[in-house]
């Protein structure tokens, strides 16, 4: 049986990296030793940065209710466990919502998470 030769796969390997890596300055793009190593680093930062967000936005929905509690008179741990034990199941993006779009709504979940820590 004839030898097959590992051109054609390693060719297809080597431009699959270089599509990824077009783009990139200097060598990143051109070089495929480079290019895989870049294209390695991006990746990984990628899949990394799409945990990150999800942490960010937690972060500046939480900062937003907080500052929108205290507006209202209430620390922004005692408004969660007010609402919480008011039965109010809304989450942190909607209240951050709230806080940003609709005063008098917030207001009154305010209200509602003091008469329920008492």
């Amino acid at each position: 049986m004839a030898r097959i030769k590992g051109g054609m796969n390693a060719k297809k390997k080597h431009n699959r990296v270089l599509k990824l890596a077009k783009g990139y300055r200097g060598a990143r793009s051109k070089q495929y030793r480079v290019a895989k190593q870049s294209v390695m680093r991006a990746l990984a930062t990628s899949y990394e940065g799409r945990k990150q967000r999800k942490r960010q936005f937690r972060r500046l929905w939480i900062a937003r209710i907080n500052a929108a509690a205290r507006m209202n008179g209430i620390s922004y741990s005692k408004m969660m466990f007010g609402l919480k034990q008011a039965g109010v199941d809304m989450n942190r993006k909607m209240l951050a919502e709230l806080a940003v779009n609709d005063a008098e709504g917030f207001a009154t979940l305010a209200e509602l998470a003091k008469a329920n820590i008492a």
